[in-house]
């Protein structure tokens, strides 16, 4: 698979054995107690007991303390904790440094000038993703999942140092358009693999990979 996934908020071992069998290269567990995918480090920890292969782990957090990172570290040990916060590009280097991780930063997007906030963190993260910034008239807004798009058109032509992820609204029936629009070589899914928030179906991880097979 040339594009790579990332399916997150995985909080079951179903889901998790969907996304390994369908070859997600990242594998995202949510440490944000609002999110209804939330889970606690040691039920990540569990979970990512099936993982195996190419995929590799992701802590998202949302402005974390270091004690939550400390136990993340210690149970989870992922590969790349993902900031989804207003964490500055100076924790990001704090978190990468401290705990020795690699780090992936979330960035906001609703217009141009948002994306151009992207190259303050591009220097310091490992990765990078744009996903939709809720609007202001969507009540109890999470800072991501919330299964809204943005102009996937504001990214394309767009290049960083980091690599980066296109994130927000996507879906099986739309992820091949928002590729095409936005140039994106990596994408992330959550509400478009589920029933309903937090309710991961195995069958649509598997039919969001198969669409991007070949691509």
């Amino acid at each position: 698979m040339s594009v790579a996934v990332k399916i997150c908020g995985l909080n079951d071992p179903a889901a998790v054995a969907a996304a390994v069998a369908g070859g997600a290269a990242y594998a995202g567990f949510v440490f944000y107690p609002r999110s209804p995918r939330a889970v606690r480090p040691a039920l990540a920890a569990e979970l990512a007991r099936g993982i195996g292969g190419a995929t590799q782990s992701v802590a998202v957090v949302v402005d974390p303390d270091d004690d939550l990172l400390a136990e993340i570290m210690a149970t989870l040990r992922p590969a790349y904790v993902q900031l989804h916060g207003n964490e500055t590009p100076g924790r990001a280097a704090d978190v990468q440094g401290r705990f020795r991780v690699r780090v992936m930063k979330a960035v906001s997007i609703a217009g141009p000038e948002d994306v151009a906030r992207a190259d303050a963190y591009a220097a310091v993260v490992d990765a990078l993703m744009f996903d939709a910034k809720a609007p202001p008239s969507l009540p109890d807004a999470l800072p991501g999942g919330n299964g809204q798009a943005f102009d996937w058109r504001l990214l394309a032509g767009r290049r960083w140092s980091s690599p980066w992820l296109l994130s927000g609204g996507l879906d099986v029936g739309n992820v091949g358009e928002a590729i095409r629009l936005s140039g994106a070589r990596a994408v992330d899914v959550s509400s478009g693999v589920e029933d309903r928030p937090g309710a991961k179906n195995p069958g649509k991880i598997t039919a969001f990979l198969a669409a991007l097979e070949g691509m």
